[in-house]
This record gives C-alpha cells, structure tokens and sequence, in this order.
C-alpha cells in the first residue's frame, strides 16, 4: 500500500489575516482501507479551522485525501495523519478534524483531532 504525502497540498494567502473567522470544508467522500481486514473505510471528513497566513486550496486536498484510498490505517491514525499533515502546510491559529466513519458490523467510530492540543484543555 502507498504512502499518502503532504506534498500534494497547496495553499493561498489569506486574503483576511487579521480578522479570526472559521472556514468549514466538508468531504463527504473520504475513503482509506482497514488495515487488518483490506476493506475499504467510507466516511465525511469536516475540517474547520482558523487561517493565519495562509489557507488550503481544495483541489490540492482533494488530490492528498484520494492518497487514503489505498492506504491501510486504522481510523484513529489516518485522522490525526491528515491533522498533522495539514498543520505542517497551513500553520492555522486553530484546527479541528471530525471524522465520522459509515458503520460496521452495526458499530460507528467519529474521532475528532484539534490543534493546539489546549483547546481540549491539555497543555504540552
């Protein structure tokens, strides 16, 4: 299985760098593959963050995000991967991740990652 990069993701300047306001980008049409089981993993990922300087352009995260199709990770690990990944590239004042996976076997997972770590109340 293939290595999702974070090369493929472009930005552009923040055309409001002073002003805190919430983008909110939905992709309904995530997929990885489990990892223990080889099948494919649907879920809708919501990224909402405040920009600093620059923010992601959509085309470039929609080439990164097709990267999961054929890589095998279990749900925890792809969402915090994309978190990560996307803060390297962007360095918003504030990230968060949710990640709601389809149910299997009658059981549904959301993980939901934030950067920095304190808006849950941690400090490093």
């Amino acid at each position: 299985m293939t290595e999702p990069t974070r090369d493929l993701l472009e930005t552009f300047e923040n055309p409001y760098p002073g002003r805190d306001y919430l983008i909110e980008t939905v992709c309904p049409e995530f997929t990885s593959v489990c990892p223990k089981t080889g099948q494919p993993d649907f879920g809708t990922l919501t990224i909402t963050y405040i920009a600093d300087q620059v923010c992601f352009e959509l085309k470039s995260l929609k080439l990164y995000l097709q990267q999961y199709r054929n890589h095998g990770a279990f749900y925890e690990q792809v969402t915090n991967r994309i978190l990560d990944d996307l803060v390297a590239v962007v360095q918003p004042r504030m990230m968060e991740i949710r990640a709601e996976f389809t149910p299997r076997g009658g059981i549904r997972t959301n993980v939901v990652v934030t950067y920095p770590d304190e808006v849950w109340g941690e400090e490093e």
